[in-house]
């Protein structure tokens, strides 16, 4: 190999060498942007695509989670004053504690007294206080929340439609509370009144939220502050996370809709065998009076009396179970 071959071979390895090197260089400065992205995306959880990964389900998987677990433990550890003041601000009513334990043992009175009154026997007079006292208003409040929240549903994923109108339209979200607050009746339009107001004052949409779930204890308004808090937390298009709760809300609602259609049959049933002594008993009063008087005026006939009224009693509830289904 001559002088001339070598020299060749050399200059042929530097320039083999600086073309690679050129070439690693152009393609590293191409493609490092998109490596950087890439290695970015991957980190938060979004993989290059744009489509969301298995960490970034799990994240938000878990925040449902401890947000769902954070309102069952709140929701649990509640003292008896607590839960007077809950269930008095579920039932819609702006009365203090003490006013509705006064309007309670004035309740337990006035029926201890027409107890005694009617001549019945004094021992069952403190039962009949305690009932009027604890079991009745509570009852009430528990009937009046009951459709309260009955009412809220109803409305609810209208209101939900038209934020997610107004989100889309360029609006904030502070101004479609206030749409809601205006357009709608209570207690959607007071929920949402009482959203705007508290953000007006300073508090956190959390802090709103959990007082909003004190006061409408329903699995709709749940799911509800939960997708905002979390919408908060990991940002994303509000606009469609509420409208996919809204279609949720709906298809609850069909579902719930149809449950009560096809247990109808069996409430009518209940109805008509529960009301069949209470009939038989009021015409048989009517034809002959004195066949009954045994149970009004006779000890044992009140005892029959009070038996028949417990197991009657307790096949209603036995019913109500059985036809009650909750979703």
């Amino acid at each position: 190999m001559s002088q001339q071959d070598i020299i060749l071979i050399i200059i042929g390895s530097v320039v083999a060498m600086i073309a690679l090197g050129g070439g690693i260089i152009g393609v590293t400065y191409v493609l490092r942007p998109r490596w950087l992205l890439r290695q970015r995306m991957n980190q938060i959880g979004v993989i290059g695509d744009g489509a969301p990964s298995e960490k970034l389900e799990t994240r938000r998987q878990r925040r449902i989670q401890q947000k769902i677990k954070q309102l069952e433990s709140k929701s649990e550890k509640r003292s008896i004053r607590e839960t007077i003041d809950i269930a008095i601000l579920q039932a819609g009513y702006q009365i203090t504690t003490t006013t509705f334990i006064v309007i309670c043992m004035a309740t337990g009175s006035v029926m201890a007294l027409a107890y005694l009154l009617a001549g019945l026997p004094p021992i069952g007079a403190l039962p009949v206080f305690l009932c009027g006292v604890i079991a009745l208003p509570m009852l009430g409040l528990k009937v009046i929340a009951a459709k309260r929240q009955k009412k809220f549903t109803e409305d609810f994923a209208n209101a939900i439609d038209l934020v997610v109108r107004g989100v889309r339209s360029g609006l904030p979200v502070n101004e479609c509370f206030k749409v809601c607050a205006r357009e709608f009746p209570p207690p959607v339009g007071e929920e949402f009144r009482m959203l705007v107001e508290g953000q007006n004052l300073g508090m956190t949409i959390e802090d709103l939220m959990e007082k909003g779930i004190e006061r409408i204890p329903t699995a709709e308004y749940k799911f509800f502050a939960i997708v905002i808090q979390i919408q908060r937390q990991t940002g994303g298009n509000l606009a469609d996370t509420l409208a996919g709760l809204s279609n949720v809300l709906r298809e609850r609602k069909k579902m719930r809709d149809k449950a009560r259609a096809m247990a109808s049959e069996a409430t009518a049933s209940a109805a008509i065998i529960g009301s069949l002594p209470f009939a038989v008993a009021l015409l048989l009063s009517l034809v002959k009076p004195d066949y009954l008087m045994v149970l009004y005026y006779e000890k044992t006939g009140n005892y029959l009396v009070g038996f028949g009224l417990f197991w009657m009693f307790l096949g209603a509830m036995v019913m109500k179970k059985m036809i009650n289904f909750k979703m």
